[in-house]
């Protein structure tokens, strides 16, 4: 591991708040960091971070052993990631202010409110949770994000971004209605900031003129690189060289910034006029008081610049510019790249994968399969355009964007924004897909129904990490869509049950004239081959998997499973199958949750089915077995004849604890274990 170094720190340091010790290290900050280059498979030395226990633990430090603090947990955050995984450049990018705020404020008294909380595992490490910070994302361990039930100094849970302003002013106006003086700080990146909620919540601030201090982190990125018009207004507010800096009075003057470090992938913003007076600026318009830009990986000037701002009254932001994957030399080059990291390989497995032979192509994503439909399909159609918000990379979309830039807009993070967008789209000739994960659809659900199904517009949404998601937890999880899509009018919706079958319901859905949904889950499929040219399905038509046992056996059970639980499906009645006699099995690959195939289900029952069984990837509640429960009881004539026993198999009525996606099934009953479990339960 190669790293810069830096002065010996003195134990005795000045005491915190210190105004001498934070002008001494002001004159050389940047020499007393370190910079590394390799992620550490050993536990590293910490022994200042050792000693600390809680936020109370850093009052009596002085500034130079802050910076030392912050070579330390920067060191411990890159271990800690290796080791299990997780969010990791913003991480690195926040060492500094985290340590800053928990220095100043009162936590738990005071509160910190993290937006999304990619970020906030060196504030995990800080309030108690140093040595269980390997356990994060894995069963029973911490939890990906902040979490109330997890800690008292995690104030707000968080998963989706810009919430952080809102959840704050509402802790700020209860506070003042109960006359409590306390802190309230919340943290916001520039992408979280893109989202209409956070200006929403700003409005109100400054029309309650609520006691609230935000700090906006930016560093040029939300999950990919910031874009529009937000985005060139910080970069203009940067590149000026000037500063609204903070008296001792808590009062704005603007400066000369000092020590002004060259951000390259900024450059792309040099044509921007020069700004005579940095107080005009978006912040200061809707009423905010505005500090900044200042270096939030220089502890000396944010302790002076929080310490007085947090005094003043009234909404205030400070603005803070940061390098994602700040101290880690691959993670500043490739912020993208590093946004998270898989597991590090135990040392003992690194010969063995050196000597391991496959000719066996991967199996693909399901992002990887529609990035090529949508490349492809765009080689046809040029009346195709995709829409993400801010999920370019992690949708599969790429090489569309590279191909196909006229045709790809990133709304940033701006869901609700990026569905009407489509809708608008949409009268005017062409052909909007929308692609989104799940979870953050839901926060699209009103533009859902009344911008595109109430006026049945062309637009189809590629629905990815639909279902579990693993380590990610409930607040990714996308376990609800077909619940809250299936019963809004003039929706299609389809479950593909492998990559092949993914790609032809994307082009079926596709060539349909009307709202359409397509609904897949993360990572890699069975590996199935994908057969081309592009096929259109018939909407609504199920297909016989398979079928297994005597047709004359007294007991005739019906597996509807629906999208991933084909497969499982599957294997489980060949469990079955091979444990009685007395039972015919047949698996049905559903594909469509709406429309149903309503005449298969009336056939199969007609035939004697004694009990069905519908599996689904999804919650019970109003999911895609209710939808056959609803077709059985009020439209089903074999049904009211023969009355075959319903069983429903799903996710119960609550939310799924983290950990990997295999832990997450198994503790829903949802693998071929759980699931043959529950059928041998029906049957008996």
């Amino acid at each position: 591991m190669q790293q810069s170094t830096h002065p010996s720190q003195s134990q005795s340091a000045p005491a915190a708040h210190s105004v001498s010790s934070v002008a001494e290290a002001s004159a050389h900050p940047s020499s007393l960091q370190q910079t590394y280059d390799t992620i550490p498979h050993i536990r590293p030395s910490t022994p200042l971070l050792d000693t600390i226990d809680s936020p109370a633990d850093l009052n009596d430090l002085g500034c130079e052993q802050l910076i030392t603090l912050a070579d330390e947990l920067r060191l411990f955050v890159l271990y800690s990631a290796g080791q299990s995984g997780g969010h990791f450049g913003a991480n690195l990018g926040v060492i500094e202010l985290t340590i800053a705020l928990h220095h100043l404020l009162d936590t738990p008294q005071d509160q910190i409110v993290w937006d999304v909380g990619h970020q906030a595992y060196p504030h995990k490490v800080l309030t108690g949770r140093r040595d269980q910070l390997g356990s994060i994302r894995a069963k029973n361990g911490l939890t990906a994000f902040p979490e109330r039930g997890e800690s008292v100094y995690d104030t707000f849970g968080v998963g989706h971004s810009s919430t952080s302003i809102s959840a704050g002013l509402g802790m700020s106006l209860a506070l003042r209605y109960q006359g409590r003086a306390q802190t309230v700080a919340c943290i916001i990146g520039d992408g979280a900031m893109t989202g209409g909620m956070a200006f929403e919540a700003m409005n109100d601030a400054v029309q309650q003129n609520a006691d609230l201090l935000v700090i906006l982190n930016d560093n040029d990125m939300s999950i990919s690189c910031s874009i529009g018009g937000f985005s060139r207004h910080l970069a203009m507010l940067w590149e000026s060289g000037y500063q609204v800096d903070i008296t001792e009075t808590g009062d704005p003057v603007l400066c000369h910034r000092p020590n002004m470090r060259a951000f390259d992938r900024r450059k792309r913003h040099k044509a921007m006029r020069d700004v005579p007076n940095l107080e005009d600026n978006l912040f200061k318009a809707i009423g905010f008081t505005y500090f900044g830009p200042f270096d939030g990986h220089n502890i000396p000037e944010l302790l002076r610049v929080l310490s007085k701002a947090k005094q003043v009254k009234g909404p205030v932001l400070v603005h803070i510019y940061t390098t994602k994957g700040r101290g880690f030399a691959p993670a500043e080059a490739d912020p993208v790249g590093y946004h998270a990291i898989s597991k590090l390989p135990a040392h003992s497995d690194s010969q063995k994968t050196k000597s391991t032979v496959t000719n066996a192509a991967p199996a693909l994503k399901f992002s990887q399969v529609f990035g090529q439909f949508l490349c492809e399909k765009a080689m046809q159609d040029d009346k195709m355009l995709a829409i993400t918000p801010a999920m370019e990379e992690g949708s599969g979309m790429i090489e569309f964007a590279r191909q196909y830039p006229e045709r790809f807009f990133d709304v940033a993070i701006a869901e609700q924004h990026a569905v009407t967008l489509a809708g608008g789209m949409a009268t005017q000739g062409v052909k909007p897909i929308v692609a989104i994960y799940s979870t953050f659809l839901q926060r699209g659900y009103d533009q859902l129904i009344h911008d595109i199904a109430l006026q049945d517009l062309d637009v189809m949404f590629a629905i990815d990490r639909a279902g579990l998601v693993g380590e990610d937890g409930a607040t990714h999880a996308g376990i609800f869509d077909l619940a809250f899509m299936r019963c809004v009018p003039n929706m299609i919706i389809a479950a593909p049950k492998d990559e092949n079958e993914c790609y032809h319901l994307l082009n079926t859905c596709y060539e349909y004239q009307g709202c359409t949904a397509v609904r897949y889950p993360r990572g890699t499929g069975t590996g199935a081959l994908i057969n081309k040219p592009a096929e259109q399905y018939t909407i609504g038509r199920a297909t016989l998997e398979s079928a297994m046992g005597s047709n004359s056996a007294p007991i005739k059970l019906v597996l509807l499973a629906f999208g991933t639980m084909v497969a499982v499906a599957e294997q489980a009645a060949k469990t079955l199958n091979a444990e009685r006699e007395d039972c015919y099995i047949q698996t049905v690959n559903m594909r469509w949750v709406k429309p149903l195939d309503c005449e298969l289900i009336e056939s199969l029952i007609e035939k004697g089915a004694t009990h069905i069984a519908t599996l689904e990837e999804h919650v019970i509640m109003g999911g895609a077995g209710s939808a056959v429960n609803e077709y059985l009881l009020n439209e089903s004539a074999a049904y009211g004849a023969q009355r075959p026993v319903i069983h429903n198999i799903g996710i119960s009525d609550q939310f799924a604890a983290h950990g990997s996606q295999a832990e997450q099934l198994a503790d829903c009953a949802l693998d071929t274990v759980g699931v043959a479990a529950q059928l041998r339960a029906l049957l008996s």
